[in-house]
């Protein structure tokens, strides 16, 4: 499995637009082959009026993840980011891991 996250710090003040743009978005993920799961993630407030918040997505293969950010899918998922990157601050920090271990309920 592969593990992907983008990591977004965004000002308290641009929060509740953040969780909205999220929550009411259509991320295309369900008709992706080999897509497991999506997670959003809401962090701690920080002591300088910043919250962290990840997407989190879970593949069967990091090739099938690679093929989602290359498909007709991962655009219409993304497309306006750029209208919308005014709600956190700076670029989102990407970070993707290969499960080593797995261990279920």
């Amino acid at each position: 499995m592969f593990i992907a996250m983008n990591r977004f710090t965004v000002t308290t003040e641009n929060a509740d637009a953040f969780e909205a743009l999220w929550l009411d978005r259509d991320s295309h993920l369900k008709m992706m082959d080999e897509f497991v799961a999506f997670h959003m993630l809401k962090g701690p407030e920080a002591n300088d009026g910043t919250r962290l918040y990840a997407s989190h997505t879970v593949w069967a293969s990091e090739t099938a993840f690679r093929a989602w950010t290359r498909s007709d899918a991962f655009r219409a998922a993304h497309k306006g980011a750029g209208q919308t990157a005014k709600l956190h601050v700076g670029s989102p920090t990407f970070e993707g891991f290969s499960v080593i271990q797995e261990i279920n309920a």
